[in-house]
């Protein structure tokens, strides 16, 4: 968030589930914090109007082990995304942990994202990264793009 507001980009939208998370981020980013939309919603019932050109997640749909849970999400971002846009989504590799934060999580590769988002979303790019979290521990990750068509 940071460097694109360095950048001079516009027109985002920061959406979390806690009103106290987006609280402290607003906070963090003092009168910076003025030039972003914050908004409170659960994910899987989320439809911004208008669809945006851009949905990026970190780190939120490895959290979705249910498929009911993913299919909603899924649903969000068709009716928040506009044909055309990108998604930019980061999630545990299959190498990675099975649990975060205690909580289990369900783990993919640039193949098992492109069948959940099916063939009206194309695969643009996928990379693998290993992350060290705040207490020294490395993770997994898969980040994709990808377009969508329909």
């Amino acid at each position: 968030m940071d460097r694109l507001l360095d950048e001079g980009y516009g027109g985002m939208i920061v959406v979390d589930i806690s009103e106290s998370a987006l609280r402290v981020a607003r906070a963090r980013l003092g009168n910076r914090g003025d030039r972003v939309g914050w908004l409170v919603s659960d994910v899987r019932a989320l439809r911004l109007s208008p669809p945006v050109d851009v949905w990026h997640d970190r780190a939120v749909f490895h959290f979705l082990t249910e498929e009911a849970d993913r299919a909603a999400y899924l649903d969000s971002v068709r009716g928040s995304l506009r044909i055309g846009g990108q998604v930019v989504i980061a999630t545990f590799d299959l190498r990675g942990p099975e649990r975060c934060s205690g909580l289990p999580v369900e783990r993919y590769d640039p193949a098992k994202l492109s069948r959940r988002f099916g063939s009206e979303f194309e695969l643009r790019r996928s990379i693998k990264k290993r992350h060290r979290t705040p207490s020294g521990a490395e993770q997994e990750f898969t980040y994709a793009v990808f377009q969508r068509h329909q």
